[in-house]
Parts: structure tokens; sequence; C-alpha cells
């Protein structure tokens, strides 16, 4: 059961991270966090085409990200300071590997093996199942970085770790992208593409505990 004052808190937090304020550091336990591994995060881009809708995904991804406790690493969530994710170009596979291949050669992934993403700021509301915060973050394409508006809900388990689900819709040329085609041509990919992303992320400390155990066994 979520109680309102740890989402006073969150909104402050967040507002004041939107705004470059400070919050001091010794209200909160700062714990560090990594993108759980074995394939427990999932991407998904899909778009449409001449010919059908088309989509390929992804289960390997990376990133860390940073949230406050209050009282203690154990204590009420309060915040979120920092946030990434990266998805590296050729994790991507769809049915056709015409198209992935095309695909790469767009995204240029010899230049630019990975699509990134860096929290700037966001604001936090409750919601059923979690957090919706509304974030302001940097995407990077192809080497493009833009400033992006998003909203992602938050589910943090009992266990503290967190899943970070959402959406968001971009056009390939403002990423300096030329939509990819195949089958000679035959099918083209329109410019309009969706990133859907289900990002699952454990405390740090958690993630390498399960690495030592799998090295020693």
């Amino acid at each position: 059961m979520k109680h309102p004052a740890p989402i006073i808190h969150v909104v402050t937090f967040l507002l004041c991270l939107a705004f470059g304020l400070g919050v001091p550091g010794s209200a909160y336990a700062q714990v560090p966090y990594q993108v759980a591994p074995g394939g427990a995060s999932s991407m998904r881009i899909s778009g449409t085409s001449t010919l059908h809708p088309w989509t390929m995904e992804s289960t390997t991804v990376a990133g860390t990200a940073e949230l406050l406790f209050a009282s203690g690493s154990d204590g009420d969530w309060q915040g979120l300071k920092s946030l990434t994710f990266a998805l590296p170009v050729r994790s991507l596979k769809s049915n056709h590997k015409g198209l992935d291949n095309n695909a790469y050669e767009a995204l240029r992934a010899d230049q630019h093996p990975s699509i990134h993403y860096r929290l700037s700021s966001a604001t936090c509301e409750d919601r059923p199942g979690g957090y919706l915060l509304r974030t302001r973050g940097q995407l990077t394409v192809a080497g493009t970085t833009r400033d992006i508006a998003m909203e992602v809900l938050v589910d943090i388990k009992p266990d503290k770790s967190i899943s970070c689900k959402g959406s968001y819709t971009l056009n390939m040329q403002d990423y300096g992208v030329t939509p990819p085609s195949f089958m000679l041509g035959v099918m083209k990919t329109g410019e309009i593409i969706t990133l859907d992303f289900d990002v699952a992320y454990l405390r740090a400390a958690k993630v390498r505990d399960a690495a030592t155990s799998l090295k020693n066994n």
C-alpha cells in the first residue's frame, strides 16, 4: 500500500531536479541500480511500410539508474536522481533479414552502435500499479541527440527492483535517418516509428552478487 506523503516528497524532489535546485543529500539514501541481466527487459521498434506493418525486437538492454529512499536504503521511495538505457542496434531483429540489414545501415550501426536515452528531469503522479513520470531527456539515434518529452510508468516491487515501461513515437528524419527499404525497394518503410520499452532495474549490488555467484558456480 502506498501512502500520500512519499508522493509529495517525490514531486518536490523531481521538480527541484527539473529546475536545477538542490535537495539535501543527507535526507535520502542514494542507491545505484543497473538493468537486470538475462533478458528481463525488452524493447521494440515498429512502423509501417508500403506492404505491411513491421517490428524489430530486442532483449539486450543496458543502463543504470539512481533512486532515492528515505531513512536508509530500505525506506520508502522518494525520487529518481538519474536513469539511462542503451539499446544495441544490431540486437534488434525482425522476421526479415533484409529489413534488419537495411535498418542497421540506415541507423549507421557501425559508427553508432547503440540507441541511448538519458533522463534530465521528471515530475511524478500516483497511478494504479505504480507511478507515472512525465519526463524530459535526451534520446540519441544514429549519433543525433534530441530533447524529448516522454511518459514512463514506474512500478516499485517489494524487493525494491523497478520496472519502467513506456512508448515514444518519432520521425526518423529528425535524427538524420533515411527510412530503410528492402526487396529491391518494393517494401519502403514509413518515416514514423514507435519505440516501446519495458526495462527492469535491479540494485547494482544484487547484479554484482548474481554475477559472482554464477562465476563461482
